[in-house]
């Protein structure tokens, strides 16, 4: 792990201006879309039965900046991983917002917390969870992110599969 944590440092000293811009405004709309319909942030739209606790925001902020920083690594022109790779970092960061969505919204709001608990189960079983759904939230999106960032710089191909492929066949350069 501590080698996919350097890896992850020197794809982000890579970063180009374009990389850094993805990041913020994705990291900005992500707070936004959560922020609103959370009611992390006040709006007419949504409402909240149950005010925010402390812990919602930095878990908020926190996984957004994650987000945006792990949208920026899909920017055209980054070095791309496997296509195994891709598609596990890919679920690990939706279920990264989906688990953060849940970590910070109103316990008695969330619809299918209400259906399967009921108003009272939601307060008695769900919330005191919902602490527990914010760390699993940003590791999971950390993760994704490093995982990512370290395949940027990482090469693809293990020794023996560079070893077991067949040499090519080289051709003449005359006429």
């Amino acid at each position: 792990m501590r080698l996919r944590l350097e890896q992850a440092m020197s794809a982000l000293r890579l970063w180009t201006r374009r990389q850094w811009t993805v990041a913020i405004l994705a990291g900005v709309a992500s707070a936004l879309f959560i922020g609103f319909a959370t009611v992390l942030i006040p709006n007419p739209v949504f409402g909240r039965d149950i005010p925010p606790v402390w812990w919602n925001y930095p878990v908020w902020i926190i996984t957004s900046v994650l987000m945006g920083m792990l949208v920026a690594t899909y920017v055209k022109g980054t070095p791309q991983m496997d296509d195994r790779s891709e598609t596990r970092t890919t679920a690990l960061g939706t279920v990264g917002g989906i688990l953060a969505w849940f970590a910070v919204g109103c316990p008695v709001c969330n619809k299918l917390a209400l259906i399967a608990l009921g108003y009272s189960g939601a307060i008695t079983w769900f919330a005191p969870v919902q602490p527990w759904l914010g760390v699993i939230a940003m590791v999971v999106t950390a993760l994704a992110l490093v995982y990512r960032l370290s395949g940027q710089i990482s090469c693809t191909i293990t020794p023996k599969q560079l070893a077991d492929a067949e040499p090519q066949a080289k051709t003449p350069n005359f006429i």
